[in-house]
Parts: C-alpha cells; sequence; structure tokens
C-alpha cells in the first residue's frame, strides 16, 4: 500500500520540492545589489520566517478543517486575528506606539501569543464542560468574539493620534521584512514542539475527516482529540500571528490548492504537500512583492485578496451543487 502511494503521488511531490527549490533559489539570488552579504543575509532571514508561517498555517488550517469537516473555514474564524490585533491596539493606546516599540521583541511575542493561547483556551474549557458540546457552536462564539474585538479595535483607532493610527494599520498587514532573529528561533521551537507532539494525531485525521459520527462508531475518542487538536490550532495560529501578522486567507487558499492538486484522503500525504504549498505561495508572494511591486503593496493584501477571489468562487460553486 506504502509503495502504491509513494508510486501514485511521488511524481507530484517530486515536482512541488523542485518549484520550491527554484523557487527559494529565485528569491534569495535574483537582482542582489552591490552589497549582497547584507541583502542576501536578510533575505535568508526572511525564507526562514517564511518557511515557519507557512508551516505553522497550513497544518494549523489541515487540522482545524479536519476537526469541523468543512473546507471553506480556515483557524481565523475562532477570533485570533482580531485578538492580536487587539492587543497591539491597546497597548498603543494606552502607552504610545513608542513602548510598544521599545518592548524586548521576545516578551512581546511570547506575551501576545500567550493572551492568545490563553483566550483560546479559556473558550474551549468553557465551551466543552459538557461532553457533548458541538464544535459549530465554538465557530459561532469565535464569530462573535472577533466581531467584538475588532469593534473595539475600529473604537481605540478612532481616538489614537493620527500618526499612531498609522502605525496600528502597519501591524495589521503581515510582513517578513521586520524579523527580529531572536524571534525566528523561539518561534521555530514552538513550532518545533508542536509538530512533534501533533504527530500522535495524525493516524485520526483520516478517521476524522469521515465525521463526528463515524469516527465514534470506529472507536476514535472523539471529544478528547478534539479538545487537544484545537489546543495545538490555536499555538500554531498564535504563533504565526504574533511572528508576522494576520494572514486571513493564507490556509483556505493553500488548503484548497492542495486537495486539487492531491486528490486523497491520507493526511500523512495532505499534510506535508500543505506545508510545502503554503511555503511556495509565500516565496512567490514575496518575490512578487520584492522585485514586482518594489514594495509598494504587501504580502498580505497579495494573498488575501487572491483568497478573497477564491472564497467567493468556493461558495459559488458550492451553491450551483446545493442547486443540482
Amino acid at each position: 500500500m506504502a509503495f502504491n502511494l509513494k508510486q501514485k503521488y511521488g511524481g507530484k511531490i517530486a515536482i512541488l520540492v523542485l518549484l520550491s527549490l527554484v523557487a527559494i533559489v529565485l528569491y534569495l539570488a535574483y537582482n542582489l545589489p552591490n552589497r549582497w552579504q547584507y541583502a542576501l543575509q536578510h533575505r535568508a532571514l526572511s525564507l526562514f520566517a517564511i518557511m515557519i508561517t507557512g508551516a505553522a498555517i497550513a497544518l494549523a488550517t489541515m487540522m482545524f478543517q479536519t476537526v469541523v469537516n468543512n473546507r471553506i473555514l480556515t483557524p481565523s474564524i475562532l477570533g485570533l486575528d482580531s485578538l492580536y490585533l487587539l492587543i497591539q491596539t491597546i497597548i498603543i493606546f494606552l502607552f504610545g506606539s513608542t513602548t510598544l516599540l521599545s518592548v524586548n521583541p521576545i516578551v512581546l511575542f511570547l506575551g501576545s501569543t500567550a493572551l492568545m493561547v490563553g483566550f483560546a483556551l479559556s473558550l474551549y474549557y468553557f465551551l466543552f464542560k459538557k461532553e457533548q458540546q458541538n464544535v459549530f457552536f465554538l465557530l459561532l462564539v469565535g464569530i462573535i468574539f472577533g466581531t467584538f474585538f475588532q469593534s473595539l479595535t475600529t473604537f481605540m483607532e478612532v481616538l489614537i493620534d493620527p500618526n499612531e493610527f498609522q502605525i496600528v494599520q502597519d501591524i495589521g498587514f503581515a510582513s517578513f521584512n521586520r524579523i527580529n532573529i531572536n524571534i525566528l528561533w523561539v518561534a521555530f521551537a514552538i513550532l518545533l514542539l508542536t509538530i512533534i507532539v501533533s504527530l500522535r494525531y495524525w493516524r485520526y485525521f483520516d478517521v476524522l475527516a469521515l465525521g463526528r459520527d463515524q469516527a465514534i462508531n470506529l472507536g476514535v475518542p472523539y471529544q478528547k482529540i478534539i479538545r487537544h487538536l484545537l489546543i495545538l490550532v490555536a499555538i500554531l495560529t498564535s504563533v504565526s500571528t504574533a511572528l508576522v501578522g494576520p494572514l486571513t486567507f493564507l490556509g483556505l487558499l493553500v488548503m484548497n490548492i492542495t486537495f486539487e492538486f492531491m486528490p486523497t484522503y491520507k493526511h500523512k500525504i495532505l499534510v506535508p504537500v500543505a506545508m510545502l504549498i503554503a511555503m511556495l505561495t509565500l516565496i512567490v508572494g514575496q518575490v512578487l512583492v520584492s522585485q514586482i511591486f518594489t514594495f509598494n503593496t504587501t504580502l498580505s493584501i497579495i494573498i488575501n485578496f487572491v483568497g478573497g477571489v477564491y472564497f467567493i468562487y468556493l461558495l459559488l460553486r458550492s451553491q450551483k451543487k446545493w442547486q443540482s
């Protein structure tokens, strides 16, 4: 069986790996300035951040969509992106942008991550105290909290100084150009530890994708695994958001490309492929931002535009299926 899988999908995986290597070389070496040593070091750090972010978002979205059994929903529906923006806005609103910029980056990163994970854990604890609680109730509460956080952020943005407002706006867009190397290693350590912990649950993914009732009938301890997977999703989403900022539609775009490119239910193949596609998407997007648009736009705008258009396409396609 393993040999058949390698034979069937090995070619596609090899093509994906080759494209990723080409994109990496292009990103690192294309159009280097005279001071190429500094530029190459900066690009290498940015590439490392891209790989961490891509892997975290791909794994988080794959686990989340497996839990909710839906290919349109992503972890951003839990409101963690909105909470991140709210945290940064509160700091600027109360203490000013100077305080935000002077805080130790590692402390700010760990603090933001801890608050987002703490919020998710509190949400899970209160909603999953009952054994038979429906996961879609969690999504509904997440949407409500996300809207509440956005409203608070907008309220404070209206009241702050216009110069401070511009800083808040910049924080709202993901960027791979202002990465601190110490934060990178902390994020990588958390990502690596989370991936290692998640490996024990990979064998359940194929069954969980069948739905709640089928998973329970096949002997899967559903509620326990769901709680653990959602905690891992919160950690991964918080790390990627605190590292570079919110990338709302990246998970949606990557997951649907993965399922179209690799039509299989075997998650041991889908998860690595999704990580590669996420990294490739971010690298190509960053090349466009730096070389084509010359930093006149941000990667998150490109990702969200393409992802938003694709999201509308998915909704229209689903509507046609329901009508037929």
